[in-house]
C-alpha cells in the first residue's frame, strides 16, 4: 500500500478545498525530444474534468516545492492518470520527469484549475506551446462531433508534433510552428500561425495556454479579430525570466 500524504499536502488540499492522494509512478518514458509521459497509479479520482490539472510535490534546490501539470488522460478502471511534462529546460518538474523511477510515490493534490470545455461553441481554437498539448488534447477529445478543433502550437523540434486520435466526425486542423531560434516566451511564431488562419463561421472559443506575456499578446490579437473576452480562456503556465513560485504558479503581476 502507498504511504499516506505528508502533513503539508493534507493542509494544502484542505486550504484549497480539494483532494490529495499518493500516486505511484507506473511508467515514465520520453515521447518526444521535449516531452516525457508519466503514468501515475492510485490517483485517478483526482483527475477532474478535461482542462483540469494536478499539483505534484517535487524537490528544488533541496527543498519541496509544488508544480502543476495538465492531465493528458485518465483511466478510471485502471486507476491511472497520465501527465505530459516538458523537459527542454532545467526546472524542478523537468528534472523529475527525466529521472523519476517506476515505483516512486508522489504526493498529488487535485483536481485544480477552472478552465473547461465551452460545450456550446461550434469551434475550439487551441493556441500555446508544447507544454499545452496534454490539456489541449484532453479537451479536444471531449468535443462532441461535428464540432471543430484547431491547434496552433509552437514546438522546438519536429518530433514534438505529437498527434492524438480524436473522435470520428470531429473537424481537425493542426498547425505546428517551429520556434526556429526565437526566444522562449516570444509570441511572434504563434502570431504568424494565427495570422494565416481564417476563423470558421458561427461561435468559437479560444484556449490560450503557455507563457504569461505571449498568451496575453495572443489574447489581444484575438480581441482585435473580433472575439470577445468571454470567448477566450487563458492559462499561464510560466513566465519568461522568472521561476514559478513554490506553489507552482508564475508571477501574474501586469
Amino acid at each position: 500500500m502507498p504511504r499516506s500524504p505528508d502533513a503539508t499536502s493534507l493542509k494544502l488540499a484542505e486550504r484549497l478545498s480539494t483532494s490529495v492522494g499518493v500516486g505511484v509512478v507506473q511508467s515514465n518514458r520520453a515521447i518526444s525530444p521535449s516531452l516525457h509521459e508519466i503514468v501515475l497509479h492510485g490517483v485517478s479520482s483526482l483527475a477532474g474534468v478535461p482542462g483540469n490539472d494536478v499539483m505534484l510535490e517535487v524537490t528544488h534546490e533541496g527543498r519541496p516545492v509544488r508544480r502543476r501539470y495538465s492531465i493528458r488522460s485518465v483511466d478510471r478502471d485502471a486507476d491511472t492518470l497520465t501527465l505530459w511534462i516538458t523537459t527542454h529546460h532545467d526546472g524542478a518538474g523537468a528534472t523529475l520527469a527525466r529521472t523519476v523511477a517506476v515505483g516512486t510515490e508522489l504526493d498529488v493534490v487535485g483536481p485544480r484549475g477552472k478552465i473547461g470545455l465551452h460545450e456550446l461553441a461550434d469551434w475550439h481554437l487551441f493556441v500555446g506551446d508544447v507544454a499545452s498539448l496534454a490539456a489541449f488534447y484532453r479537451l479536444a477529445e471531449s468535443i462532441e462531433p461535428p464540432g471543430r478543433a484547431i491547434f496552433i502550437v509552437e514546438i522546438d523540434d519536429p518530433a514534438d508534433a505529437v498527434t492524438p486520435s480524436l473522435p470520428e466526425g470531429l473537424g481537425v486542423t493542426g498547425v505546428f510552428v517551429d520556434r526556429d531560434g526565437r526566444p522562449r516566451g516570444s509570441a511572434d511564431g504563434l502570431l504568424s500561425g494565427l495570422a494565416a488562419f481564417a476563423f470558421p463561421p458561427d461561435d468559437g472559443h479560444a484556449y490560450l495556454f503557455g507563457e504569461f506575456g505571449a498568451m496575453n499578446t495572443i489574447r489581444h490579437a484575438l480581441l482585435d479579430r473580433g472575439l470577445r473576452d468571454e470567448d477566450i480562456s487563458l492559462k499561464a503556465f510560466w513566465r519568461a525570466g522568472s521561476a514559478n513560485a513554490d506553489h507552482g504558479e508564475p508571477d501574474k503581476t501586469p
